[in-house]
């Protein structure tokens, strides 16, 4: 039962679009991620997301529309819903979702990475 702060966990992150476990839950896991660019269209079949901002500017683009978040903004990306995200300066963001959801979904690249990787 120990505090965290998001600044100095972020603060550890070197790299981008490569999900850090920050703290579990109900089988729930807390990933902090540092984005930039654009990240590759998939879907998560089974698992809900949610994505919150805590610094910078985020996107989550849908085939016929895009959603802005800036910081202190959220949005719940329902499964089987295909999506990408993106942002074009490095944003923090937060993921909520199911243990062990493969950040691609359904898909395998090489923005895929390793389930499990806590700060």
């Amino acid at each position: 039962m120990d505090k965290f702060s998001l600044d100095d966990k972020f603060s550890r992150i070197a790299d981008h679009w490569r999900p850090r476990i920050a703290a579990e839950a109900n089988g729930q896991e807390l990933k902090l991620i540092k984005v930039q660019g654009i990240f590759p269209w998939h879907v998560h079949e089974k698992e809900d997301e949610l994505f919150l901002v805590w610094r910078g500017t985020f996107r989550v683009e849908f085939r016929e529309y895009v959603v802005v978040l800036e910081a202190g903004e959220g949005l719940v990306v329902p499964r089987g819903v295909e999506h990408r995200t993106a942002s074009d300066a490095e944003a923090q963001v937060l993921c909520f979702e199911p243990a062990a959801t493969r950040n691609t979904g359904n898909t395998v690249n090489e923005f895929t990475a390793a389930n499990g990787v806590s700060i």
